[in-house]
C-alpha cells in the first residue's frame, strides 16, 4: 500500500490525459486504466473529464451527437466517459467532475456581472485559464469514496484532440498549471493513433510525431506516449517514436486492440506504468509490487475471455445507429452475463422497423427486425425521448408479454409497457403518452409537475432517488425493500389508472417516497416481465451487476428459477456450462475479492488462487 510521507496532507498529484490524431482513440478507457492501476496500489483516485463544447452539460445532446447522457447521483448530466471512471474505479463522481467550456464561461461572466474583476477587461488569459485551474484544483480534493477520504491523485482527461480550436484555452490553462502545482505533481500522458495501412502492412509513426510536436508547441511535453493501434507494435517502432518524440523507450506504452477493455490496465501495468508514475510523481509506492498484484482484474479479464455459452439479447431502441447511445446499457448487460457465465450477443433493433407502417414502406427492414426479435432469448427496451419509434417499442412489449419472452423495460420502456397493457388488456385503444399525443383519449403517461416545457436543460427528474419495493421478483433480486437508483425522466405513469391496471394483472411493486409515482411494474404470471422508471444501468459494476439486468440474463438462459430458489445465489455451476461440486459463491462476495484473491474473512474464494 502507498504510504504518505508525513501526517500533513501531501500535494495533490495530477495526470493529464490528452489525445492526438483523431478523437475516439480510447482516452477514456486509458484514463480509467491509470486510475485502476493506482487504486490497486492503494492510492485514492478521482477523475475529471473536460469537454470543450459550449453546452453547459450533456443533458440536451442528441444521443447521435455525443453518445449516451450519463447521470450521476447528484443529478448531473455528463459525458459518458464519467461512466467509464465510475465503473472501473467504483467511485461516485459529481457534476463538477465534468467541465465544459460553457460552465467555465458562465462562471466567469457571472463574476464579471458581480464586479469581481474590479473593472478590468475580462480576457481568456488570465481570467478563463485561471477559472479552469481553480476549478480543477477545487474538484480534485472532493472525496469520491464512501469512506470520504481525500483523493491523492486526480486524473484529468481533456476531450477532443490537440490542435482543436475549442480546446486551446484548456491546453493553455494546463501549460500554466504544470508550474502552479510543481513538476513532481504533474504528469502529461498523450494518447495517439499509430495507423497500419493495409497497402503497406506496417505501422506509421508520422501522425504521432506530428501530434507530439504540436503538443510541445503549445507548451506541454508528454511524459508518457500511449500508442493506440490495431495490432501489437514491435520494439523497433517503439524505439522510433522514442527517438523522434524526445522520450525514453520506457515512456512509450503500446496499447493495441484487445479482447476486452479489462485487459487494458493489465497491458499498461506490464509495460512499467506503476514504476514510472511512482518515480515521476513521487507516490511512495513500495516496489516491486506483489506477485498477485491486480489479481482481481486478471481473474475478471480471464473470465470474460473464457465465456462460451451465448445469450442473444435484442435491444429495441431509437438510436441504434450509434452504439455509444446505449453504452451503459450494454455494459450492464455484459456485467450480468459475466456473473451468469454466458457470452453476450447483442442485436440492435430500430424500434421504427417493428411498426406496421414500416411493413408498407420498407418490408425488408420490417421482416428483418421481427426476425431478429423472434430469434432473441431476451428483450430490453431502453429509454428515449420523442415520438419516433414509440409504437415499435409498444409492439415489442406486447410481443414479449404474449409470448412469455423475458423482457426488461427502462424509463420509456416502462411507459411503453403500461400503454401497451392499457390498450390490449384494458381495451383503452386511445391510450398514449402526452409526450406523443397531448390530446389522446386516455392519458396513461403524463408530464410531471417539475417539468418546464420552455426550458429543456436540467428540468427532468434527475439523480439518485429512493424506491420502496413490495414483495415481488424485483425485491428478491435486490434482496431489500428499499433501493436507491438514478433517474432521468420528464414523464410518469398517470396515477388515475393504477387501480385498473393492477386489477388486470400489471402490478406496480415499486413506488417513490410519496407512494404516488410508479417506479417498478411486473406481470406476475410472466417468467420475467419487469419494467422500471429509473436507469439501473448507471449503477452496474463489473463485479456487482444490476439485479434487474442479472434477472433478465438468467431468465433468458433459463436459470432464473434455480437462482431464486437458492436465495439469489450463483454457484459455479450456474456460472458455467461445466459441472462443478464447489460451494456456492454469492454475487455480493465476488465484489469483495481483494488483490490477493481472498474474501474479507481471509479465506480463499473458490476459483481464485
Amino acid at each position: 500500500m502507498a504510504r504518505r510521507a508525513s501526517s500533513t496532507m501531501p500535494d495533490m498529484k495530477y495526470i493529464l490525459v490528452t489525445g492526438g490524431v483523431i478523437s475516439g482513440v480510447g482516452k477514456g478507457v486509458i484514463a480509467s486504466s491509470f486510475g485502476t492501476i493506482l487504486k490497486s496500489c492503494g492510492i485514492d483516485v478521482t477523475s475529471i473529464k473536460i469537454d470543450p463544447y459550449i453546452n453547459i452539460d450533456a443533458g440536451t445532446f442528441s444521443p447521435y451527437e455525443h453518445g449516451e447522457v450519463y447521470v450521476l447521483d447528484d443529478g448531473g448530466e455528463v459525458d459518458l466517459d464519467l461512466g467509464n471512471y465510475e465503473r472501473f474505479l467504483d467511485i461516485t463522481l459529481h457534476r463538477d467532475n465534468n467541465i465544459t467550456t460553457g460552465k467555465i464561461y458562465q462562471q466567469v461572466i457571472e463574476r464579471e456581472r458581480r464586479g469581481d474583476y474590479l473593472g478590468k477587461t475580462v480576457q481568456v488569459i488570465p481570467h478563463i485559464t485561471d477559472a479552469i485551474q481553480e476549478w480543477v484544483q477545487r474538484v480534485a480534493h472532493i472525496p469520491v469514496t464512501p469512506e470520504n477520504t481525500p483523493p491523492m491523485v486526480c486524473i484529468v482527461e481533456l476531450g477532443g484532440t490537440i490542435g482543436d480550436i475549442e480546446g486551446m484555452s484548456f491546453v493553455e490553462a494546463f501549460r500554466q498549471f504544470q508550474f502552479r502545482v510543481k513538476k513532481e505533481n504533474f504528469c502529461c500522458a498523450h494518447v495517439s493513433l499509430v495507423p497500419m495501412p493495409k497497402s503497406t502492412g506496417e505501422p506509421k509513426t508520422k501522425p504521432t510525431q506530428s501530434s507530439v510536436r504540436e503538443l510541445r508547441g503549445l507548451g506541454l511535453s508528454p511524459d508518457l506516449i500511449l500508442c493506440r493501434s490495431e495490432k501489437p507494435i514491435n520494439h523497433n517502432v517503439k524505439e522510433k517514436i522514442s527517438n523522434f518524440c524526445h522520450v525514453a523507450p520506457e515512456q512509450v506504452i503500446c496499447v493495441h486492440d484487445l479482447t476486452s477493455v479489462y485487459h487494458v490496465p493489465l497491458l499498461m501495468e506490464n509495460q512499467g506504468v506503476v514504476q514510472y508514475l511512482n518515480e515521476r510523481l513521487q507516490l511512495n509506492i513500495s516496489m516491486p509490487r506483489p506477485s498477485r498484484f491486480m489479481q482481481k482484474w486478471r481473474n475478471l479479464a480471464k473470465r470474460v475471455d473464457n465465456l462460451r455459452r451465448e445469450v442473444n439479447i435484442a435491444l429495441v431502441g431509437k438510436y441504434t445507429k450509434l452504439e455509444d447511445s446505449y453504452a451503459s446499457v450494454t455494459k450492464a448487460l455484459q456485467h450480468a452475463c459475466i456473473a451468469a457465465g454466458c457470452k453476450l450477443v447483442l442485436t440492435y433493433i430500430e424500434a421504427v422497423n417493428l411498426e406496421k407502417q414500416t411493413k408498407i414502406d420498407d418490408p425488408v427492414a420490417y421482416h428483418k427486425a421481427w426476425q431478429d426479435l423472434c430469434k432473441s432469448d431476451g428483450i430490453i427496451v431502453p429509454g428515449g425521448f420523442g415520438q419516433r419509434g414509440i409504437e415499435g417499442k409498444i409492439e415489442a412489449c406486447q410481443w414479449c408479454r404474449e409470448t412469455q419472452k423475458p423482457m426488461l423495460g427502462i424509463c420509456l420502456g416502462l411507459q411503453a409497457a403500461v400503454i401497451e397493457f392499457a390498450r390490449n388488456v384494458l381495451g383503452l385503444k386511445g391510450a398514449n403518452t402526452t409526450e406523443v399525443n397531448p390530446d389522446c383519449d386516455d392519458k396513461l403517461v403524463i408530464d410531471m409537475p417539475e417539468h418546464h416545457p420552455g426550458n429543456l436543460g436540467g428540468t427532468m427528474r434527475l439523480g439518485k432517488r429512493k424506491t420502496y419495493l413490495d414483495p415481488s421478483i424485483v425485491s428478491k433480486l435486490y434482496k431489500k425493500e428499499e433501493i436507491e437508483e438514478r433517474h432521468r425522466h420528464r414523464y410518469e405513469v398517470n396515477p388515475e389508472y393504477i387501480e385498473r391496471l393492477e386489477a388486470s394483472g400489471l402490478r406496480f411493486v415499486g413506488k417513490d417516497v410519496t407512494r404516488t409515482r410508479m417506479e417498478v411494474a411486473v406481470v406476475d404470471s410472466h417468467p420475467y416481465y419487469v419494467s422500471v422508471q429509473f436507469h439501473p444501468e448507471y449503477l452496474s459494476r463489473p463485479l456487482s451487476p444490476s439485479p434487474v439486468f442479472l434477472g433478465l440474463i438468467l431468465a433468458s438462459i433459463g436459470k432464473l428459477k434455480s437462482y431464486m430458489s437458492k436465495g439469489c445465489r450463483l454457484s459455479p455451476r450456474n456460472q458455467s456450462d461445466v459441472s462443478s461440486d464447489e460451494e456456492d459463491i454469492s454475487i455480493s462476495s465476488l465484489s469483495l475479492i481483494d488483490e490477493k484473491g481472498v474474501a474479507e474473512n481471509g479465506k480463499p474464494l473458490n476459483g481464485v488462487h
